[in-house]
């Protein structure tokens, strides 16, 4: 069986040591963490290496055997000032993570490529791989774009964030990963989703934070994205359903998933990276 991560907004309303708690108990391997808001009122959960509550959330980490794969979620605004995210990237690689979730939130391409550029260096600093997500509402909204931005940034721990919800609502397909170097496309996110994409930007917003289905229970080519990713991409579940409470709702993500992926072979990506050396 792939060992499955569980994103955080599947059930945002659990503190870090609950969604553990609950994740592994449902069967994950471990756990995206909240952060940093990624919205002005939104929840998040951040803690500081060397306190009493960041040394007990290690201590429920390994009491129930769950790691932590990533942290989330940088907004890369104009104006951001990256040396305040030292103590967050620091809390989360001490946790064991091995990534951070950033979003590209600029209209002036060269200067958030060039933030991203740095983000990548203070993450390398902390050991850190950093992930563009792109959103389909957010400046960089698209799997192009955010390959763009990978690409002249030029950095050794610089990826792309692929959730199978954003990349078929932006107008992408599975094949457009083909092409892409496997260093690009370290982790993805599954959910699924009705065939008919939301009218407006604003339902495109309520279905990527409330309207998700699990994974095989709707309409999103699934099985092409898996696919058309590198064998060793990590796999997390990011399904937010408020109709279901939190427990309910973390193991419904992990066992619908776990039937989608049963008997699934991986690696059988087809391989032409010419171009992006």
């Amino acid at each position: 069986m792939i060992e499955l991560g569980l994103a955080h907004l599947t059930a945002l309303q659990l503190a870090p040591a609950a969604l553990i708690a609950e994740a592994a108990r449902a069967g994950f391997a471990a756990v995206g963490l909240r952060f940093i808001p990624a919205s002005s009122d939104g929840p998040a959960y951040p803690t500081r290496v060397g306190t009493e509550a960041h040394r007990a959330l290690k201590r429920v980490l390994i009491g129930e055997g769950v790691r932590v794969s990533d942290i989330e979620l940088v907004q890369l605004k104009p104006t951001i000032d990256l040396s305040l995210l030292e103590s967050c990237l620091e809390a989360g690689a001490d946790l064991g993570a091995t990534a951070v979730i950033a979003s590209g939130d600029d209209p002036d391409l060269g200067r958030l490529t060039a933030h991203f550029a740095e983000l990548c260096q203070l993450a390398a600093s902390f050991g850190l791989r950093v992930d563009l997500e792109f959103m389909r509402w957010r400046v960089i909204g698209s799997l192009s774009q955010a390959t763009a931005i990978v690409r002249d940034a030029g950095q050794a721990n610089g990826a792309i964030l692929v959730d199978a919800l954003h990349l078929t609502r932006s107008g992408g397909e599975a094949d457009d990963l083909i092409s892409l170097p496997d260093q690009w496309l370290r982790a993805a996110q599954l959910c699924d989703a009705s065939a008919k994409p939301p009218a407006t930007e604003t339902a495109v917003i309520a279905e990527a934070r409330e309207g998700r289905l699990p994974p095989g229970g709707g309409a999103l080519p699934l099985g092409a994205l898996l696919d058309a990713l590198p064998a060793d991409t990590s796999l997390s579940v990011e399904m937010p359903m408020p109709a279901l409470d939190p427990k309910e709702r973390i193991a419904t993500a992990f066992n619908a998933t776990r039937h989608l992926l049963e008997g699934r072979p991986r690696g059988t990506r087809r391989r032409d990276c010419r171009g992006w050396a």
